[in-house]
């Protein structure tokens, strides 16, 4: 009897998408747009192309010459900082194909370019291996799953409402890999299988980013790039915000309540994976809990707090982030007199555990190197371009959606892809008399629906946090994804009505 074929790990799925894009720089031509980018000590744009390099003075009057439609202030308050195309300067250039060397070097290369995620990674998992060698954890869960017993789908409506709402105004993505070891215990003990967690904390920041209100990573980013106030088109990202969020609850629930009540509809029945977070200590209902116990509890809970308040509110980014897990281990440790040897046995131990999903989140930038050395990224930019040009608006917004959502799957960082793209395809907008604010939405919609299933993003690290295969969510996702793609269509049509 021959074995069965088995789905690709997330590391050779990776492997993979950096070989066919290694295979495509030898397929398709080597192109690059121009690019400006303000230099504020002497006031000036340097603008390169592929033969040189030349500066000018910043003013408006040279922006308006190469058709960028961003003000000269949005340069000069450092809201623009990274390099944008110049609409109309693509030329083709000397390829640079890359070869078997280029394709062993770059998951090295992410790995240098993802340090400071993969640091914060390792951090957080030394924490959680020091907080769970308390046994507050197991407590913890234990007296959530009496307190909710019989009403625990309330936990999926407070979770996912509230990682959306994170999504949507600060852009909580990478740090949601925090929550999966707080969060799997909990839903597992209230009845479900790996799947419903990490769709809480996976669909609630996707959706919370698809629907970027006030983002500035995704939404004030994309609008100073297309030349538009960011408030201009707020309307049709709350109505996707809300409709959307509807949907996704009930999608979940709709799930989790099935495969409680008949745990053979899961999607992992008979599948043998682990719970990574599980215990050697057995989770048991509890009414009450210790002192001691609420106080790691609330010293657990007051780090997340805290983490949050930073990234919204103090600029926080990765650096002060792991430092306060780092922090936070360090007091978990000293409240429980664990003792230095122990201390340093249940960090490492606790690393460890998420050293795979590091490697792939470094893994994931190795795509992004092979385009960019391989200068095909601004080719498929510009035959984008080219596609949608021309069209009458109701079907150059629904198309050009989808050509941001095949975009992101190259160019996965948010901001990134807005500098790049926004100059460019904001340009068409009077041609084909569509409001540019309508151009960011479609980005947004684009790019966040994307973000539910592009290996290079977050999702190869998220399911690898909870040991679910790839194949597995794309059999999960597929519907709501259809779902949410008819809801965005729907309401950026309705952005050309009113």
């Amino acid at each position: 009897m021959k074995a069965a074929i088995k789905f690709p790990s997330p590391y050779s799925v990776l492997i993979i998408a950096i070989i066919i894009s290694a295979i495509a720089t030898w397929l398709l031509p080597a192109g690059k747009y121009s690019t400006l980018q303000y230099e504020k000590s002497s006031n000036e744009f340097i603008i390169s192309s592929s033969e040189n390099q030349e500066r000018f003075t910043a003013t408006q009057k040279l922006l308006d010459e190469k058709n960028i439609v961003i003000s000269l202030d949005k340069f000069k308050e450092g809201k623009i900082k990274k390099p944008i195309s110049i609409p109309g300067t693509y030329k083709n250039v000397e390829a640079k194909p890359q070869g078997f060397f280029e394709i062993l070097f770059a998951p090295i290369k992410g790995i240098y370019e993802a340090i400071d995620i993969i640091l914060f990674v390792l951090i957080i998992g030394g924490f959680i291996g020091v907080f769970n060698s308390s046994g507050a954890f197991n407590d913890g869960v234990g007296f959530l799953a009496h307190r909710l017993k019989g009403r625990e789908s309330i936990l999926i409506i407070i979770v996912t409402t509230l990682i959306a709402f994170g999504g949507t105004t600060f852009g909580l993505a990478e740090e949601t890999l925090a929550f999966y070891p707080i969060l799997v215990p909990v839903f597992l003990a209230a009845g479900y299988d790996l799947i419903v967690p990490v769709a809480v904390i996976y669909i609630g920041s996707s959706i919370g980013t698809m629907a970027s209100t006030v983002n500035p990573f995704s939404t004030i980013i994309a609008s100073d790039a297309a030349g538009v106030n960011w408030t201009v088109g707020i309307y049709s990202r709350l109505v996707m915000l809300v409709l959307g969020l509807i949907i996704c609850i009930w999608y979940v629930m709709r799930y989790a309540n099935k495969i409680k009540k008949d745990p053979t509809k899961s999607l992992l029945y008979n599948t043998k994976l682990e719970n990574p977070f599980v215990s050697n200590v057995e989770v048991s209902p509890k009414s009450k809990l210790s002192t001691v116990t609420k106080g790691l509890l609330s010293l657990f809970a007051l780090t997340f707090i805290v983490m949050i308040y930073g990234v919204s509110v103090l600029g926080w980014w990765f650096q002060e982030m792991t430092a306060l897990f780092l922090v936070a281990a360090i007091l978990i440790g000293i409240l429980q007199r664990v003792g230095e040897q122990n201390f340093i046995k249940e960090f490492i131990n606790g690393a460890k555990d998420l050293l795979g999903v590091s490697f792939i989140i470094g893994i994931a930038r190795g795509v992004t190197f092979i385009l960019s050395e391989g200068q095909i990224s601004d080719t498929i930019l510009f035959y984008a371009t080219n596609l949608v040009e021309g069209m009458p608006p109701t079907l150059f917004l629904p198309i050009l959606m989808v050509v941001f959502f095949v975009l992101t799957l190259f160019i996965s960082s948010s901001s990134g892809l807005a500098v790049v793209t926004m100059p460019i395809m904001s340009s068409l907008a009077p041609v084909v008399g569509v409001p540019p604010e309508e151009i960011v939405n479609t980005y947004l919609f684009g790019m966040g629906l994307m973000s539910f299933i592009t290996p290079t993003g977050l999702i190869l690290p998220s399911l690898a946090m909870v040991n679910v295969n790839y194949n597995i969510w794309l059999k999960f996702i597929w519907p709501l994804l259809v779902i949410l793609g008819i809801l965005a269509f729907v309401i950026l049509w309705g952005g050309l009505l009113f």
